[in-house]
């Protein structure tokens, strides 16, 4: 083991969580104390990069200037690695570390490709819970700090909220883009990326992919949707920027994507090479102005759009690969200069026409910084390795990208301390006063969209019994729910006798004949039924559950889960009411609930256009149409 490494490991905790505001120029001090040569020298100039966290270019620039070629390849690519611990992650995860990259956890991630930054994820065991979210956290800072040249990672994930949120409770978790949006309120969406922001710091994790920054203008959007603050280019625009003014004041850097707009597609970009035919004036007044908004903020980072956008390039590449779209558009026109990173490059979208090892060159040809997520690392890393060998790719090239990236980590304090601890996590994660303030942002969103027979809000007196009957999918986070049961337990609460029945999942929405009989039955007697529904269609099934209760005589009301467009798919079935959640999370159910109840006033507006079923062309509700009382 190099004096370095060996120095730098005994300096830095590898059981403890913080240092103390301990920063790398303590740290690679003692190195060079203890080892008195030139590589601990680079250590200890490496620390000294940033005061109060600023970052100071020229000592950025000499950093890079010491680090080898195969440490700046590294430090472009932010990767997935298996695990909830950074050395001793379960067997089944080292296991698949082994065979997807060679390694057996992230400690060895980053020895072996210097690495720049981690993606958690759920499914990869990353974020099981706060404490363990930090330790993990902090173990892949430890493996940073014992490189050659020891850099801190950017820890990362996607923390949208609402449908997309890799961390579940005991976090604090808000409404998603599309309730904010029908809330309305700039100050709502600072401070829910606020104390999301602060969470996610006191975890370890200082980037997130969010806002999503996409206007949502065309309904049948699979991807985007309800992810979406709404269909109004100049509303998100203010809400964009809300939002990453919330995440950056916590220290988080904020992410706007996918650039350059991904709100009018019908395809899913994970699955397929999306088309977008906004002509460049529709693009300059649809899809710019949350972007420019975004930048304006001063936001840290811009996530590319794996689509094709012929009036923007006429060239039939994703805009991830093209020069004219990142470094024309959105560098020259909209002067961004800070990081600009790939959606994963493990999407379809950005894999059907090129290799594994070519794709991420011709990203960095194109001007992106970042490599998100490659399906085969090792393939990655070699393509870009090698095209700088080949003369393909500039060191200088790389150093280019690799300064903002230091800038951005400076920026966001890693240099100055990039740990975390348990006493920041207890202090700050999923804390009574942020759950407080999700049920008071969540209460702001909820819309009555119809209440043709002035049925709300229901009384315990009057409708004491009630059936809540529809669709549960899983929890975006894996935690809480089903619906139905959150629905109606909620209601409970309020003084309702509330029974759940699940009619479908949110793979398989569509109720059975059987299931339908079921609901039908336990809805006689009752004094109103809730059914809830996921993604409705012209031949959806939930569509004869709808019409199958309101046949029976009780009144009901209908929830729209997840997009509010299913309430044109159920008009004229004779429902009492519909209102829109825009998400199936509890905090956002337990936000119906009271709306339900009458215990506040319901005050979202719808943020996209309703358009008929049978006429799309017609609209049934406009932007900002919500009722109260």
């Amino acid at each position: 083991m190099p004096c370095q490494e060996a120095t730098l490991r005994h300096v830095l905790p590898r059981k403890g969580r913080e240092v103390h505001r301990r920063t790398l120029l303590t740290a690679t001090a003692a190195t060079a104390a203890a080892c008195a040569t030139g590589a601990a020298g680079a250590a200890e100039r490496a620390g000294e990069v940033v005061g109060a966290g600023r970052p100071d270019r020229a000592r950025l620039r000499a950093l890079i200037s010491r680090m080898t070629l195969e440490e700046k390849v590294g430090q472009l690519f932010v990767m997935r690695v298996y695990g909830h611990s950074a050395t001793a992650p379960d067997p089944v995860d080292v296991e698949a570390n082994r065979k997807e990259m060679g390694v057996a956890n992230a400690a060895e991630l980053v020895e072996a490709y210097h690495v720049g930054g981690i993606i958690y994820f759920a499914w990869a065991h990353n974020t099981r819970e706060p404490h363990q979210i930090a330790d993990l956290s902090n173990g892949i800072q430890r493996a940073g700090l014992a490189q050659p040249t020891p850099l801190p990672l950017l820890i990362t994930t996607d923390q949208e909220h609402g449908i997309v949120a890799r961390v579940g409770a005991p976090a604090t978790l808000f409404p998603g883009a599309m309730a904010l949006g029908a809330g309305g309120s700039t100050e709502d969406v600072r401070t829910a990326a606020r104390i999301a922001g602060a969470e996610l710091a006191a975890m370890g994790i200082r980037q997130d992919y969010a806002p999503v920054a996409d206007v949502n203008v065309n309904p049948a959007n699979p991807v985007i949707g309800v992810r979406s603050f709404g269909a109004d280019p100049q509303a998100v625009a203010r809400l964009v920027a809300a939002q990453v003014r919330g995440y950056q004041r916590s220290g988080v850097a904020a992410t706007a994507k996918h650039f350059p707009g991904h709100g009018d597609t019908t395809v899913d970009s994970h699955v397929g090479l999306p088309l977008i035919t906004h002509s460049r004036a529709e693009w300059e007044r649809l899809d710019a102005p949350p972007f420019r908004a975004a930048i304006a903020a001063g936001i840290d980072a811009i996530m590319t759009a794996h689509l094709l956008f012929p009036a923007l390039d006429p060239v039939d590449d994703p805009a991830t690969l093209s020069r004219p779209i990142l470094t024309g558009v959105l560098r020259g026109e909209l002067g961004f200069d800070g990081v600009v990173v790939t959606d994963s490059l493990g999407m379809a979208g950005v894999r059907e026409k090129y290799g594994d090892a070519r794709v991420p060159v011709l990203a960095l040809k194109a001007g992106a910084d970042q490599l998100l997520n490659p399906p085969d690392l090792p393939t990655a890393w070699r393509g870009v390795h090698q095209a700088v060998r080949d003369g393909e790719l500039s060191e200088a090239r790389l150093d280019a990208s690799i300064l903002r990236i230091l800038e951005l980590k400076a920026r966001r304090g890693l240099f100055a301390d990039p740990y975390t601890s348990d006493r920041a996590v207890d202090r700050t994660v999923g804390v009574p006063a942020h759950l407080r303030a999700a049920d008071r942002i969540a209460g702001r969103t909820t819309t009555l969209v119809a209440d043709d027979a002035g049925l709300l809000p229901l009384s315990p007196r009057r409708h004491r019994s009630l059936l809540v009957v529809g669709v549960d999918p899983a929890a975006p986070s894996g935690t809480g729910g089903p619906p139905t049961a959150v629905l109606a337990r909620a209601l409970t609460e309020l003084g309702f006798t509330a029974e759940a029945l699940s009619t479908g999942t949110g793979s398989r929405p569509d109720p059975s004949p059987e299931r339908i009989a079921a609901a039908v039955a336990r809805a006689r007697g009752r004094d109103a039924v809730l059914v809830a529904t996921y993604n409705v269609g012209p031949s959806s099934g939930q569509r004869t559950l709808v019409a199958a209760l309101t046949a029976t005589g009780v009144p009901v009301v209908h929830l729209a889960l997840r997009n509010p467009y299913d309430i044109a798919q159920v008009t004229g079935y004779g429902l009492a009411a519909s209102l829109a959640t825009y998400s199936w999370t509890d905090v956002e159910l337990r936000a119906a609930a009271r709306v339900l109840a009458g215990r506040v006033r319901p005050r979202g507006r719808l943020p996209v256009a309703v358009p008929r079923a049978d006429d799309p062309s017609r609209l049934l509700y406009p932007i900002g149409h919500g009722l109260s009382y």
